[in-house]
């Protein structure tokens, strides 16, 4: 299964089962030297297939652009970025899925979940006080801040930030496909747009 999603006219992303292997997801995909020492020290199988299969789906973003994919490089946070294109990038796997976003002038997040029992909980570390009054311990309202914040974290890209301080989501209607996130730091503002949909394991979150 695929779904690709054109969330505007500069916003692409694509989810996508997996279900090839190490080998066949390795045909064509190019990997510089640094992201073939990072697999290397990834010795989970699955977890191998999981790291390959996100970077196959955002090549297939870019040669669907008409650009040529030449790998990925990180900054000193961890957040990757297309080598030769100022494009701005995202990805996310979890058990069986792979996700990649794709925007051409603006820092994006995604990220994908299964809506699961354990957010319940995380809650008091994640959630700030309105929140967690709006989400009402339903699982499914639990599942959307939760996919929503990791999407807004992955977008901001730097670290000493918190889910329950620094991230915040604007209570939302259930089903609700658009979301109003915030970025907020001492020395940083921003608000922010997350589209939110069900689809593959759960959840799906894409923040610009």
């Amino acid at each position: 299964m695929t779904l690709q999603l054109t969330i505007n006219t500069d916003c692409v992303a694509v989810l996508q089962a997996i279900t090839e292997d190490e080998p066949t997801l390795r045909i064509g995909l190019p990997l510089t030297s640094v992201e073939r020492e990072e697999l290397e020290r990834i010795t989970h199988p699955a977890q191998r297939v999981e790291w390959l299969a996100c970077r196959v789906a955002i090549q297939q973003l870019i040669e669907a652009q008409g650009q040529t994919y030449q790998g990925l490089q990180k900054d000193e946070f961890g957040k990757p970025s297309l080598i030769g294109t100022p494009w701005h990038i995202s990805l996310s796997h979890t058990s069986g899925w792979a996700a990649a976003a794709l925007h051409r002038s603006r820092p994006i997040g995604i990220d994908i979940e299964p809506i699961r029992e354990q957010f319940r909980r995380v809650v008091p570390r994640v959630l700030s006080a309105d929140e967690i009054a709006h989400a009402d311990n339903n699982p499914n309202r639990l599942a959307v801040y939760w996919c929503a914040k990791e999407a807004l974290y992955k977008l901001y890209g730097k670290r000493q930030l918190t889910f329950r301080e620094h991230l915040h989501v604007e209570p939302f209607a259930d089903n609700a496909e658009q979301l109003v996130g915030h970025v907020r730091l001492p020395d940083h503002e921003e608000q922010l747009t997350i589209k939110c949909f069900q689809a593959g394991p759960g959840l799906l979150a894409v923040a610009y």
